[in-house]
């Protein structure tokens, strides 16, 4: 069975923010029902389809895959403040009062600075990480983008956070398992006392 206008509009308007009830009220479905249809219309084993092609579509068209948002992800997950800037120790000459001369003398003091990486000697995916370089204030800004949230999207890609402490991930994708029986394996029990 074909699509009529309105489900093939709801498809088009699902494609922008992938939210069913938006997509209803835009595709002219009551305000009152949109949440209730939105959900309904996509149980429709048609517009099901028709979604899945549009994706695929869209896919091919754009050339974004999902490993190349994974790959992306990865590079912000996996990023290492230290590639960008890192704490140094110089050398550096200040002028203090010589009493004995009645001048001014350079004295060595050493002091703590930051060195900033050259962003031509990074690799892509460090590149990958940056969210902004600019001139602030204080000088020199380099910002990365939420490491916590990469790590997140790719733990539940993953299926690391899955319900009941992750006990339908498979075993090498259950974190809350992998972590209790590391802690089990740490633990030797020739160690424990003996219970009387």
């Amino acid at each position: 069975m074909a699509l009529n206008e309105r489900q093939k509009r709801f498809v088009a308007e699902y494609l922008i923010d992938l939210n069913a009830t938006a997509a209803a009220k835009r595709a002219e479905y009551s305000e009152r029902t949109a949440y209730s249809m939105g959900q309904r219309l996509l149980k429709n084993v048609e517009i099901q389809e028709a979604i899945q092609k549009a994706i695929e579509k869209r896919a091919r068209r754009t050339e974004i895959t999902q490993d190349k948002v994974l790959n992306e992800l990865a590079a912000i997950a996996f990023s290492n403040g230290s590639d960008f800037a890192r704490v140094v120790v110089r050398e550096v000459p200040e002028d203090c009062w010589d009493p004995v001369d009645g001048r001014y003398r350079p004295v060595p003091k050493l002091v703590q600075m930051v060195q900033l990486a050259n962003t031509d000697d990074l690799s892509a995916d460090q590149r990958a990480a940056i969210s902004h370089i600019k001139e602030g204030k204080f000088g020199i800004e380099v910002g990365s983008y939420d490491k916590i949230r990469a790590l997140e999207l790719l733990g539940k890609h993953l299926g690391l956070f899955e319900t009941k402490g992750g006990s339908g991930a498979p075993k090498e994708n259950n974190l809350l398992q992998a972590i209790e029986e590391s802690m089990r394996e740490d633990i030797d029990t020739d160690d424990l006392p003996e219970v009387q």
